[in-house]
Order: structure tokens, then sequence, then C-alpha cells
């Protein structure tokens, strides 16, 4: 299906939990969300139901957030029933990695492709501190078992944060001199947590690749909001994703659904289209309501423009 910007929607992003164990500075609050009761979430059969239907719209590409997904019961066997679905051509994850070298064989069995890994920093201090609390080791067990079970490619999304992590992103480029990997830097944006700060302690990824140097460009992917580099003799590729600077709406082929039923067009606006109840009740409007969600697409976000407001959910509550 295609929006009123002739835009093919493809792909769609689905968070199970707005949980997660980890409580990253731009992500989520100190104390966590507010833990909600269940009637107010998608059960996985509910979502499952939902990807049936995305499927028939068009949806080639279903992508599994959170939150953290890898803290949901049951996920392994959810992704066995998302894979049963005829028109499902690719899943992927993303996730923080921490328990990802536990479930990665049983996820990859069961018909996950790929995981995009978030991490922030590479130094055991800093990632306990921007991450508060966790431990980067776990993170690279997982990524490892990953990359040796042949989940390829495997993406690294780093955030650069000022004052933080900038001084590292060196060090990431570097891995990719060895291992097929991608790694992936992410301009910092005004969503929940970082609203009042993103713009004081934004990076350019223009400033990141400068500091980086030396990157041979390479062919751009129409489907991907990177643009990727790699060094002289690397392995693997270094992409810069651009939602501030250098947007990529022109080419956006995704929607999103949040875990309490929410449909986002847009991951930069405040609209949402409620269909928990309609998904709950197996009501028959759920296609006409999703392809309304689709022609409902901006044709760009706002960020940073005049009379934008500031989204008022965090990205755990989203889906990253």
């Amino acid at each position: 299906m295609k929006d009123q910007y002739n835009r093919r929607i493809n792909y769609m992003r689905i968070s199970i939990t707005d949980l997660c164990n980890l409580r990253c500075l731009y992500c989520m609050p100190e104390e966590g969300v507010c833990k909600k009761n269940h009637e107010e979430m998608l059960t996985f059969e509910e979502i499952t139901k939902v990807a049936k239907i995305a499927a028939e719209l068009g949806i080639e590409k279903i992508r599994i957030t959170g939150g953290e997904p890898l803290v949901k019961k049951g996920i392994v066997e959810f992704i066995g029933s998302l894979s049963k679905i005829n028109g499902i051509k690719d899943i992927a994850m993303t996730t923080n990695g921490v328990l990802l070298k536990k479930y990665a064989k049983d996820l990859m069995e069961a018909g996950l492709k790929r995981v995009n890994i978030s991490i922030d920093s590479l130094r055991p201090e800093k990632y306990a501190e921007i991450t508060r609390g966790g431990n980067v080791y776990d993170v690279l067990d997982g990524i490892q078992e990953a990359i040796k079970l042949g989940m390829a490619p495997v993406k690294l999304n780093i955030v650069v944060i000022g004052g933080y992590n900038e001084d590292e992103v060196v060090d990431f480029a570097n891995l990719t001199k060895d291992d097929d990997v991608e790694i992936r830097f992410i301009e910092l944006m005004p969503i929940g947590q970082a609203g009042s700060w993103a713009k004081e302690k934004f990076i350019s990824n223009e400033t990141i690749k400068q500091r980086i140097g030396n990157l041979i460009p390479l062919p751009h992917q129409p489907s991907s909001p990177a643009k990727y580099y790699k060094l002289p003799n690397g392995k693997g590729k270094i992409g810069f994703i651009n939602p501030i600077s250098s947007h990529f709406c022109g080419e956006c082929n995704r929607i999103r659904m949040t875990s309490d039923g929410k449909l986002k067009p847009c991951l930069h606006s405040n609209q949402e289209i409620d269909i928990i109840d309609i998904v709950r009740n197996n009501l028959p409007q759920l296609r006409e309501v999703m392809k309304q969600a689709i022609l409902a697409k901006p044709q760009q976000h706002y960020l940073y423009t005049e009379g934008f407001e500031l989204g008022q959910r965090n990205m755990s509550e989203i889906g990253g």
C-alpha cells in the first residue's frame, strides 16, 4: 500500500512492551515507567491478529521493539507465530542485548532474521552511567553470539550524546575493521526524557564523520534511513542516521504500533490512532482503520520548527 505521498509502506515497527531492564538517560525515567494493567496492553495473540491484517495491506517486514522485548515472557513463541504469517518476509528485533546471548539461538530457530543492538558506550563505567546500571559485558556477549549464529547483518545502534560518549566514535568505527558488523550513529532526538536537553547535548553526524575521517561512501540503500560508509579495508559498514540534521522522511516506508494499541503514522508526531478496542472486540473495521493510518502519514516531521510540540511519551513507550 502507498501513502498519500506515493511512499510504499511495507515496514511495521511493533512495540510489545514499555518495560525495560535498563534506564537509559534519553529513553526512560530513572524510576522506570508506571506499570500498566494487563488489560491496557495488547496480548501477543492480538498483536499477531494486527500483523496478519498489516501483511494483507502490503507490510512485508516487521521489527519488534520495546522497551526491551526480551523481558517479555513468551517472546520466542511469539516470533514463531509471526513467522507463519503469509506475506511477512523479514522479522527483526531491536534489543539492548543484555539477554541476547540467552535467547539468540531459540529466537533464530523461531524465525527471527536479524537484530539491532543498542550500545552507547564500550567502556564499562560509562555504559553503566548512561544506562543507569547496565553491564556492557552482557551486551558484548550477546553481540558475539549473534555474529556466531550468522544473524547478519548485526547492527549496533549508538546514540551520540554530547559530554557522554562522543569521544568513543572512533572506537566504535574501528569495530568494523575486523568484524562484518554495521555501526550506526543516530542523532539524539528530543523525545520523552531527552526532550528538555537534547538540543543542548546534540552532536550532528556530520561532526562525527569528520572526527572519524577517511570514510569511503557506499551506494545509498533507499529502504534504509542510514547513509553508509566504510573504512579502508574494513569488513563492516558505518552508517549515519540523521533524523535532525538531514531527515529521511521522503523515503520513509514505515508505520508504528505501540504496546498499548496505538498506531503512530510518524514517530515525531503526537498523532495516534487507538485500535485496542477494535482488535479486542474483533470489529470488522480494523483493516480500514489501518489503511487510514497509513494515509495519515505526514509528508515529513517538523522537529525544531516553529509551533512544533514535543511528544509526551518516552521512547520506551513508543518503541525504539
